[in-house]
């Protein structure tokens, strides 16, 4: 897992390993949601508190896992949703229906996230899980939610990108937004992305999580 794959490539790995038979998407997923979970523990410090941004794609349903994974740990979980739950992925369709089966399912909206009462001093992790690695200008009006109720915090939270923050693309890594979000920690899978290997998200750490593909 030292090499750096494209976007493409990474979308073909998977494809391939799932028409051959040798994994479900499902499995990535789970294998995927687990993996960023546990890289989010380890990282996060005295935190066990985390809010959970879920697009409207796969990437989407990887926050779902996480959030799942999160809570059987022993976290408290705030997901918030962008999309319709009936215009989901199969796979993505499935671990929304098993999130929430346990807790909640926000909007992803700027009223609602303004309402999410949290304890204060408590430290948070923020799960950036809206796009991925298929991001597509504009993402203004994608980003003004969060980023919004980020300036309303007196302390700004440890953020975790999946694959990467919302705001850039996996391959150039120009940004899509006049203002990305902000990242601490990048969990990408399988192998980086041409993003990772840039000096574009500043101090941010890079974690590659094995999702079990063969190259």
């Amino acid at each position: 897992m030292t090499e750096i794959l494209t976007a493409q490539e990474m979308r073909q790995l998977e494809a391939d390993a799932m028409a051959s038979g040798a994994v479900t998407g499902l499995e990535l997923m789970e294998r995927a949601g687990c993996g960023a979970a546990e890289a989010i523990r380890a990282r996060a410090g005295d935190a066990c508190r985390a809010v959970v941004l879920c697009g409207p794609g796969n990437n989407g349903g990887d926050g779902f896992v996480i959030a799942r994974i999160l809570t059987e740990a022993g976290w408290t979980a705030h997901v918030f949703f962008m999309g319709a739950a009936d215009k989901l992925p199969s796979d993505a369709a499935a671990n929304h229906e098993r999130w929430h089966a346990m807790g909640d399912v926000h909007p992803y909206t700027a009223e609602a996230l303004a309402a999410l009462d949290l304890p204060e001093a408590a430290p948070v992790v923020l799960v950036d899980a809206l796009f991925g690695i298929g991001q597509r200008a504009p993402l203004e009006d994608v980003l003004a939610p969060a980023l919004g109720w980020l300036d309303t915090l007196a302390e700004a939270p440890f953020v975790a990108a999946v694959d990467l923050p919302t705001g850039y693309d996996a391959d150039t890594g120009h940004a899509l937004a006049d203002r990305p979000m902000p990242c601490d920690l990048a969990i990408t899978f399988h192998a980086k992305k041409p993003i990772h290997a840039m000096n574009v998200l500043g101090g941010a750490e890079t974690v590659i999580v094995d999702i079990g593909l063969e190259t």
